[in-house]
């Protein structure tokens, strides 16, 4: 579904990307773990077209997307859930929703975001900045979500969550993936990751230096852990 070779970046003379090789299935999960620093987020950015990059291709379904702006590779079918959330705390869940959502919606009309939501359904009236945190990352997917999106691109959704909104987010991850939509997740939450992923990649320095379906990963976690993710 999103294939992505070679991606190389910079910020201003910082060399951030050093040929990031990605190879994202239909409807499965696909987490991308490594350091603090690593080009996790600026990977995920350089896909949506939001970073330039001196080198590297990406395809999605076969079509080659490599310098398209943010507004085409979105209409394409590519969501963006970005740290952070950057939901709109002046406006209602509703008026958060109806930004993106594309008219007529065909799959997540807002009826089915709130199936998905039921805690966003109850708190529809109410301002963004009003929400709790795991609240703004429900809203921030289904704003997401409301584009139909074919993939679905989450950067740190579980950060700075209570474990039971974490248990939330990732039944949720997983219906949508059962509804067929792929999914790129960053994580810095090993736990969570492993807990909802089918395939592992690890970043070191701007480089994919492993990639695993997640039962190989699991068989291998200590040594992984070790040499990639502790300090």
């Amino acid at each position: 579904m999103l294939r992505v070779e070679g991606l190389h970046a910079f910020y201003g003379p910082s060399h951030v990307l050093h040929g990031v090789n990605l190879d994202i299935p239909k409807a499965k999960i696909s987490a991308v773990l490594g350091r603090n620093g690593v080009g996790k987020t600026t990977a995920v950015r350089a896909i949506m077209g939001l970073v330039q990059l001196r080198a590297g291709r990406i395809w999605l379904a076969e079509q080659d997307i490599l310098d398209w702006p943010p507004h085409r590779i979105a209409r394409a079918g590519v969501a963006y859930v970005p740290e952070g959330r950057l939901i709109f705390p002046d406006l209602t869940v509703i008026e958060n929703i109806r930004v993106a959502e594309r008219v007529p919606a065909r799959q997540w009309t807002l009826h089915r975001l709130f199936d998905l939501f039921p805690s966003l359904a109850a708190r529809s009236r109410h301002i963004g900045s009003q929400l709790s945190g795991g609240e703004q990352q429900m809203l921030a997917v289904a704003r997401a979500l409301a584009t139909d999106p074919k993939v679905m691109l989450l950067d740190e959704p579980s950060q700075g969550l209570a474990p039971l909104v974490v248990r939330e987010l990732a039944r949720v991850i997983g219906q949508l993936r059962d509804e067929g939509v792929t999914v790129l997740l960053v994580e810095q939450n090993l736990k969570f990751a492993e807990a909802i992923a089918d395939q592992v990649f690890m970043l070191v320095k701007g480089q994919t230096v492993y990639q695993a379906p997640l039962r190989t990963f699991q068989a291998e976690r200590d040594m992984i852990k070790a040499r990639y993710l502790t300090l």
